[in-house]
């Protein structure tokens, strides 16, 4: 049939394939259906955006442009797609646009996936295909195959094709060669000999057979180990185990490392999530390190441990009960000797000395006042090896409620009696602090080690109003404490020292009382700054102070009537006199003890902001408030009934902001001086400082710190408005150049970078934009303290501890990346832990290098591999342990 014979159906028309019967076929094809007849199982639909030419006599039916054929899951999608009818096969390929760049390529997908190829032949009956150039995404991989075979089975079988995980399928940087494979979707690929090319170079490492597996859902596993040499621990493999996906819930996988000197480690892990209640993760690590040879001066063994757990409910789950956990618990030990924290850049174990741990359970009741937590708390010094445990922190709370308020009010007056609130606040714990060596050795630790109790305090208060502008706040407060035992003291004579003498068990009630009532107001102050000074910038300054005063009794609970308290004689042989010592039996308890001595007291602070109202630059009519000082509080107190000594030390905190900055300062102040003449020591003694050196307060201690943190970001200058410009002004210029008669094209930046893997961002002015982030974290702390004491000014000598903390990042390009951390201690003259780290971006690989340059983990660790975790293994390492003899390089 000729041409002209041709029939052409309307475009984007969609016709069914009706059930024909095909012929014998002369030639062999794998696609092609076995003579006989055969009867379609549903419609073939199809369309195009061109045209769709149908010939009668061969039963064949042309679509182009955006040609698509769909028969039950199958769709395949091409620029050109001929369907013949006799063999119930389609033949799909792309076209070649004018400058050269394949469009329109086949595109084949059912229920295994999607699939880009150059050139595709299928038979709709048979399910086969016999394709040219396949492209297919298997898992965090690419499979690209030259030519391949789709059997009935929809697994694919391919000679020469490519594994790889760069998504620059035509050139990837890297791949494995497979020279026979088979690719069952969403399962594996199981390939024969194999060889592996970086760059188009062959190198020689050959894989004889090998799994990939490419199953979208986590599936149980071996975990293959890494290959390490350490000049100490030897050769080792690690990071080898077994990986157990239980269920969709949660999962198991148990990892260890083994070295020839013998030390060894194993790690589990656990991750697990019901959706809308729960989830968290598990972990935990032993690590046995073994040191040098035996028989050796400098040999040792260390064996640590850690146990990391998080648990966090969501918030749907119940919002009457939550439940949450963080568990950060390790032996002092472990952050040193594993070796794994020395390269981590975002790993600030190795210079941390303190962890803590907290597990958490709430509940309170709808429509009650009643709250109820528990906590087990943990926290550890690794420097010093203490750790406090508290085992468990319990607490019950009654809001406070108003117990005389009528329930049906008449009138919006209240009474006195309605004023009253009373809550309720009940805490018990159980709570040691030892050293990590000494912890739970002795047999009666309970006792000799752990300390526990209970306390219950009840606060009776009332607000009232005053003069309009204060309010006075009566209280009462009581509180009871309940412990188990109480200690007796004495004198041992050999020691010359005071020690305990005996423990006795049982229940003690303690119990204390106090009245209090205190009273505050704001004062508002307003002033107009020095115009010569400032200008018309600033409109006003307002301070506003904010003084409260309190007053409480407290009677004597060391009065015999109560028995908290007890006293023994000693002769002091340096003293040469009788000394009465007294003692509480609580003292040393978990709650403490009632205060010895009446104190009627009175509690004096005063709060200061300070605030600056100036004309807004973007408002000509508006102004702004600019906080000066947020916050400068003192407070101190005096006891009217104290003996001696009846004014406590001055409190001064403070917090500004300067230049984007939060800056935190604060000092401690006495007003009593020093003396050593009664004791030798160097105590306070019931005399002014003013009348001894001349000075109001005696500076005890101060604090300042502050951090800056500033980027490429801070300094970006805000975006111009945009302006237009009339081209007309343009022309009318006398010095503007003629046009170019050669060259009426208007020039395209991005055109100097097609053809290559480089591309800029254009600014406003038209210029690539020449951008590098980068970020600095800049923290400063400085501490005051008492050091020796100093007879010749009766006075401490100050003990400074200050130091220095600097983080950072920079891109120098979007590929590369430095990051580091670094500080200095003043006081020790040292420089902290430091950590360089350079990264960059080889697209489908990375490369790293970490560097600690000085202090006691001087080290280094170069490494270079591929992104994916499916060939975590195809990687270079080179590393340097602190511990190699001190070769750095």
């Amino acid at each position: 049939m000729s041409l002209s014979q041709l029939s052409t159906i309307a475009l984007g028309q969609e016709t069914p394939i009706q059930a024909i019967d095909s012929q014998e076929i002369q030639e062999p094809d794998s696609t092609k259906t076995p003579s006989g007849s055969f009867i379609i199982d549903a419609e073939v639909q199809y369309k195009a955006t061109d045209s769709i030419d149908f010939d009668l006599a061969t039963q064949k039916t042309y679509l182009y442009g955006n040609a698509e054929v769909s028969y039950q899951e199958v769709l395949l999608k091409a620029h050109t797609i001929v369907l013949d009818m006799d063999s119930s096969t389609a033949l799909a390929y792309g076209t070649v646009d004018s400058v050269g760049n394949e469009t329109g390529l086949p595109v084949f997908t059912d229920p295994s996936g999607e699939y880009t190829m150059r050139r595709m032949k299928y038979n709709f009956k048979t399910e086969k295909a016999i394709i040219e150039h396949i492209v297919t995404e298997q898992g965090e991989g690419f499979v690209v195959g030259s030519k391949a075979k789709k059997i009935e089975d929809n697994s694919y079988c391919m000679k020469n094709a490519k594994y790889t995980t760069c998504d620059h399928h035509d050139h990837p940087h890297f791949y494995l060669n497979l020279t026979k494979a088979k690719v069952i979707p969403g399962k594996k690929t199981i390939t024969g000999p194999a060889y592996l090319v970086v760059e188009d170079v062959k190198l020689p490492i050959v894989v004889p057979f090998a799994m990939i597996p490419t199953t979208s859902s986590y599936s149980s596993g071996f975990l293959f180990p890494s290959y390490r040499d350490e000049q100490e621990r030897g050769f080792g493999l690690t990071d080898g185990g077994y990986y157990w996906a239980a269920s969709d819930y949660f999962d198991f996988m148990v990892k260890g490392d083994i070295f020839t000197n013998g030390s060894w480690a194993i790690r589990t892990g656990s991750n697990y999530k019901v959706r809308y209640k729960y989830s968290g993760r598990f972990n935990f690590q032993y690590i046995t390190n073994i040191f040098s040879e035996k028989d050796l001066p400098d040999y040792r063994k260390t064996k640590d441990m850690a146990i990391n757990w998080t648990h966090r409910q969501d918030a749907k789950a119940n919002p009457y009960q939550t439940f949450s956990a963080s568990v950060n618990f390790s032996t002092s030990s472990f952050d040193q000797n594993n070796i794994n924290n020395l390269y981590n850049p975002a790993n600030n174990d190795i210079s941390t000395n303190t962890k803590r741990s907290s597990i958490s359970y709430g509940k309170r009741w709808a429509g009650k006042p009643y709250n109820f937590s528990a906590n087990l708390l943990h926290s550890q010094n690794s420097r010093d090896t203490t750790i406090d445990l508290t085992l468990p922190d319990l607490t019950f709370t009654v809001n406070r409620f108003y117990p005389f308020k009528k329930k049906d009010k008449v009138g919006t007056k209240e009474n006195m009696l309605e004023k009253i609130s009373v809550s309720y606040t009940g805490n018990m714990k159980n709570y040691v602090h030892a050293k990590e060596s000494e912890l739970g050795v002795d047999g009666d630790s309970f006792i000799t080690q752990w300390k526990n109790g209970a306390k219950h305090s009840i606060p009776v208060a009332m607000n009232l109003k005053f003069l309009k502008h204060f309010t006075v706040t009566p209280s009462f407060n009581y509180t009871e404490r309940w412990y188990l035992s109480k200690v007796e003291q004495g004198y041992d004579e050999e020691t010359n020292s005071v020690v305990n003498t005996d423990t006795i068990t049982g229940f003690n009630r303690v119990y204390d009382y106090s009245l209090s009532a205190g009273t505050s107001t704001k004062i508002y102050t307003f002033f107009t700054p020095w115009r010569k000074l400032f200008g018309n910038k600033v409109d006003k300054i307002r301070h506003v102070a904010t003084p409260s005063v309190s007053m409480s009794y407290r009677p004597d609970f060391s009065d015999p009537s109560y028995g908290y308290y007890d006293w023994f004689e000693y002769y002091d042989e340096e003293r040469d006199e009788i000394v009465r010592h007294d003692y509480s039996y609580y003292q040393n308890s978990l709650y403490g003890t009632p205060g010895s001595g009446k104190s009627g007291s009175m509690s004096v602070s005063l709060g200061n902001t300070l605030e600056m109202k100036v004309k807004s630059d973007k408002d000509t009519t508006g102004f702004k408030k600019l906080k000066i000082l947020e916050s400068l509080n003192f407070s101190t107190s005096h006891n009217f009934l104290a003996d001696s000594l009846k004014w406590q030390p001055v409190n001064m905190t403070g917090r500004t902001k300067l230049f984007g900055t939060n800056v935190n300062f604060g000092a401690r102040f006495d007003p009593y001086a020093i003396d050593t003449t009664s004791t030798g020591q160097p105590i306070r003694v019931n005399e002014s400082v003013l009348s001894q050196q001349g000075k109001l307060l005696r500076l005890e201690s101060a604090n300042l710190s502050f951090g800056l943190n500033f980027g490429s970001d801070t300094f970006k200058k805000k975006d111009k408005k945009n302006t237009t410009t009339d081209p007309n002004d343009i022309e009318d210029d006398p010095n503007a150049l003629p046009p170019d008669p050669l060259n009426n094209q208007e020039f395209d930046p991005q055109a100097a970078f097609k053809g290559s893997n480089a591309s800029f961002v254009e600014g406003d002015d038209g210029y690539a934009k020449f951008e590098i982030p980068w970020n600095i974290s800049l923290n400063y702390s400085f501490r005051l303290s008492k050091g020796t004491f100093n007879k010749s000014k009766m006075d401490y000598d100050f003990k400074v501890t200050s130091d220095i903390n600097l983080n950072g990042n920079v891109s120098l390009t979007p590929k590369w990346r430095i990051n580091f951390s670094s500080g200095y201690s003043f006081d020790l003259n040292e420089i902290a832990h430091t950590n360089i780290g350079i990264s960059r971006d080889l697209h489908c690989w990375s490369m790293n290098f970490n560097l600690v340059p000085v202090g006691r983990y001087k080290s280094y660790f170069f490494t270079i591999r591929v992104n994916s975790s499916m060939l975590q293994d195809l990687k270079y390492e080179k590393r340097n342990h602190p511990r190699d003899n001190g070769n750095f390089y």
